[in-house]
């Protein structure tokens, strides 16, 4: 069976050009200001297979956390059963999705200190897993989804969907101050591609080192160093787009990477592939051009 590829970093509006999504299968739906704050897109997906045939796609790490709301065949994760309604924990590992017969649905991917608002405990209690929607909210996430399904059409899907975010936001116990910490640590990271040490960054935030890991578990659902991580592979991942025969040595070393086997050992561990896999694949699978 092949593996499709699908990679959308933060400046994609759908997905990169690596990716191999069939063309009309993925929309991206309006997040209302209310909601900026918080959620960073909204993606509907509708796609249908033949019985009997199924598609596995390798879905690279973005470090978010996300609401999925199945109206079709729930896809699995790794091999677990999938949710008809569920939330995503942030994770800085690929995961290869199971599809098959009618998925469709809509994805709701949260901002960095978002989903401890949004679903009432810290993030990094589901980090890297999936659980009910249901556990959290008390049976109002299968109660959203068959509200959802009923509706006539996209806009009162999202319209729903609005509403309900927005109640949870209103009644949520969290710190706005620690959440507000955690987001300032997230975008100084990124903004370094994750060169800039841990220290330096708990420093500019006002908090110390552990305080720093214990917003980061409460906020974001990963650790600062695996943030890090995943922002310095996404740098790397943006200037493969503009180099399509690179030269190894000097990607690892402009990408912020020790030498050529700690990039090796960086793409296995958060892309699943090498980076000669991941070059292979994005250009047998696209037709697209970067830019």
């Amino acid at each position: 069976m092949r593996e499709r590829l699908f990679l959308r970093l933060d400046d994609d509006p759908l997905h990169g050009p690596e990716s191999n999504v069939p063309a009309e299968t993925l929309r991206a739906l309006p997040v209302g200001a209310a909601l900026r704050g918080h959620v960073s897109h909204i993606l509907l997906y509708r796609e249908t297979f033949a019985e009997g045939h199924e598609v596995n796609e390798r879905v690279l790490p973005d470090g978010a956390a996300r609401l999925v709301f199945n109206f079709g065949d729930a896809p699995s994760a790794d091999g677990g059963e999938g949710h008809a309604v569920e939330a995503v924990g942030a994770s800085a590992a690929p995961v290869v999705v199971r599809m098959r017969r009618k998925v469709e649905g809509l994805s709701v991917t949260l901002r960095p200190g978002a989903a401890a608002a949004l679903l009432g405990l810290p993030a990094g209690e589901i980090g890297g897993s999936a659980v009910h929607l249901d556990a959290l909210w008390r049976g109002e996430g299968a109660e959203l989804l068959e509200r959802m399904a009923e509706a006539p059409d996209d806009a009162a899907r999202v319209a729903l969907l609005h509403a309900a975010l927005q109640r949870r936001l209103r009644g949520n116990g969290t710190t706005a101050g620690n959440a507000a910490a955690a987001m300032h640590a997230v975008r100084l990271i990124t903004a370094s591609g994750g060169r800039r040490p841990l220290r330096e960054v708990a420093t500019a935030v006002g908090v110390g080192e552990r305080r720093l890991q214990q917003l980061f578990h409460a906020h974001v659902g990963l650790s600062p160093r695996a943030w890090s991580r995943l922002a310095r592979m996404h740098g790397c991942l943006r200037a493969l787009r503009l180099r399509p025969s690179p030269a190894w040595a000097d990607v690892a070393l402009e990408g912020g990477f020790y030498d050529q086997s700690h990039l090796v050992n960086e793409f296995r561990a958060l892309c699943g592939v090498t980076p000669t896999e991941f070059m292979g694949r994005a250009v047998s699978v696209s037709s697209k051009t970067a830019g």
